[in-house]
């Protein structure tokens, strides 16, 4: 059974698709989605810096959390043809570094959403 918080948002995921369709790029899915969060009251954070840890040393390179929600679930956004192996280490490597134990990968071009999505636990 789907934990509620990310049935939520899935639920916003979807009301995006559904207005939108597929075939945009991957920041106007995040800032809908973004907007549908903001909507539904659902706490979140985007654009999340992670900074990796080397030898005891912060560096940042850059990388960023598409959105942080509750400071519990990772929601990584893709419109890609075809979601490859390594957008889902990616994901679950953003969940290691930020002790987050749920994730979900969305990629928002497909014509049915529910393809697009892969739920991740640690």
């Amino acid at each position: 059974m789907r934990d509620p918080l990310t049935h939520r948002v899935i639920g916003c995921a979807i009301d995006v698709h559904q207005r939108l369709g597929p075939g945009l790029l991957e920041s106007v899915y995040e800032g809908c989605v973004a907007d549908e969060l903001t909507r539904r009251n659902i706490p979140f954070r985007r654009q999340v810096a992670l900074p990796v840890t080397y030898r005891d040393k912060h560096i940042d390179f850059g990388y960023r959390v598409d959105l942080l929600i509750e400071e519990r679930l990772i929601i990584e956004v893709k419109a890609v043809a075809h979601v490859m192996p390594v957008h889902h280490a990616q994901l679950l490597t953003y969940m290691k570094l930020l002790k987050v134990k749920q994730g979900v990968l969305i990629n928002f071009n497909v014509a049915v959403l529910v393809r697009g999505i892969k739920s991740f636990l640690l």
